[in-house]
C-alpha cells in the first residue's frame, strides 16, 4: 500500500496575530492512503499536533471532516484536495494536493446527463418544467453551472431529465449548492419519481432533498455538498438522506425546482453544478 506524505508549512497559507490564546504555525499537513480492496477510495490523515477540527474540500467546498477521512472518488480524473487544519483561537492553516484516478468505477457510472453543465450538449440534457411562464422565475446557465433565480411571489421554475433505474437498487444523489448571500422564504427541492412530469404543474412525487429556510438551511451563504448543507427531509425516510430506491425498473425523473414567497429569495440566486445519482 503506497502512502503520499503531503504537505508542509511552507506551502500552506496561515492567519496569525498577537493574540497568545490564537494558535501559531498549525500544520495542515495530511497522507493520501489508497484503501486496498475498495474501489478508487482513500483515506485522508491529517497529523493531529495541535489539530482541532479538520476540513476537506475535494471540490465541493470545505466540509467539516474527521481527522481520518475516507473518501470515494469515482470517476477517473485528477482531483485537488484540500485540507484545512484548525487550531486553538480558530487559527487556521491549508494546504492542498493532487490525487490522480486512471479508471472510473464501472459500478457507480454517473447516471445524470450534463449534470456538470460543461457545455451546450450538457444543457440541452434538461427540460424547462415551465413553472414561470411570466418569467418572474428562471434559470440560467454558465459554463459549470446552472443557477436560478425569483422575484419572489410564490414564483418557482423547475429543471428536469428522465433516468433509468434498476428496481430495488440503492442509489444518492448529490450536488455542489452555493449562494453567496443569504435568504428567506425560500425553498430548493430535488425529485426523484416516477410521476411523468407536466408543463406548468409544480411536481411533488418523492421529495429526496432540498434546502429551507422554514426548516432552517440557506438563511445564510452557503457552499457545499446537498447532502451536508441541506435540511429538508427525505419523504421516504422522513429524515435527512440523499439515499433512493425504487420498486419497479424502468425510468424515474429527476427534478430540481426552487423558488420564494414574499419578495425575500436570495438576490444572488441559488447555483447548482456536479448534479450526481449513482448506484450506492
Amino acid at each position: 500500500m503506497l502512502i503520499l506524505a503531503l504537505g508542509t508549512l511552507n506551502s500552506c497559507s496561515e492567519e496569525v496575530n498577537e493574540n497568545p490564546l490564537l494558535a501559531t504555525n498549525v500544520d495542515p499537513s495530511f497522507t493520501i492512503t489508497p484503501v486496498a480492496g475498495e474501489v478508487n477510495t482513500y483515506m485522508l490523515t491529517s497529523q493531529i499536533k495541535g489539530v482541532i477540527d479538520s476540513y476537506w474540500d475535494i471540490g465541493y467546498g470545505p466540509y467539516l471532516g474527521k481527522m481520518t477521512e475516507k473518501i470515494v472518488l469515482p470517476d477517473a480524473g485528477t482531483y485537488t484536495v484540500k485540507h484545512i487544519a484548525v487550531g486553538a483561537g480558530g487559527a487556521s492553516a491549508d494546504v492542498s494536493h493532487p490525487i490522480v484516478v486512471e479508471t472510473s468505477d464501472p459500478a457507480k457510472p454517473n447516471l445524470v446527463k450534463g449534470g456538470f453543465f460543461n457545455n451546450a450538449a450538457d444543457i440541452a440534457q434538461w427540460t424547462s418544467a415551465k413553472l414561470s411562464p411570466t418569467g418572474a422565475a428562471f434559470w440560467s446557465f454558465e459554463t459549470g453551472s446552472a443557477t436560478i433565480h425569483s422575484a419572489g411571489g410564490g414564483a418557482q421554475e423547475g429543471i428536469y431529465q428522465a433516468i433509468d433505474v434498476v428496481k430495488d437498487k440503492e442509489y444518492t444523489i448529490d450536488m455542489l449548492v452555493s449562494s453567496p448571500s443569504g435568504s428567506d422564504e425560500t425553498w430548493f427541492e430535488v425529485y426523484a419519481g416516477k410521476t411523468v412530469p407536466v408543463d406548468g404543474v409544480e411536481y411533488k412525487d418523492n421529495k429526496v432533498m432540498g434546502l429551507s429556510t422554514w426548516d432552517g438551511c440557506a438563511k445564510s451563504a452557503f457552499l457545499g455538498r446537498l447532502s451536508i448543507v441541506g435540511c429538508v427531509k427525505n419523504d421516504r425516510t422522513a429524515s435527512v438522506s440523499n439515499v433512493v430506491k425504487f420498486d419497479t425498473t424502468g425510468k424515474i425523473y429527476l427534478v430540481i425546482r426552487s423558488g420564494g414567497s414574499g419578495n425575500k429569495f436570495t438576490k444572488d440566486g441559488i447555483t447548482i453544478g456536479r448534479i450526481e445519482m449513482r448506484a450506492k
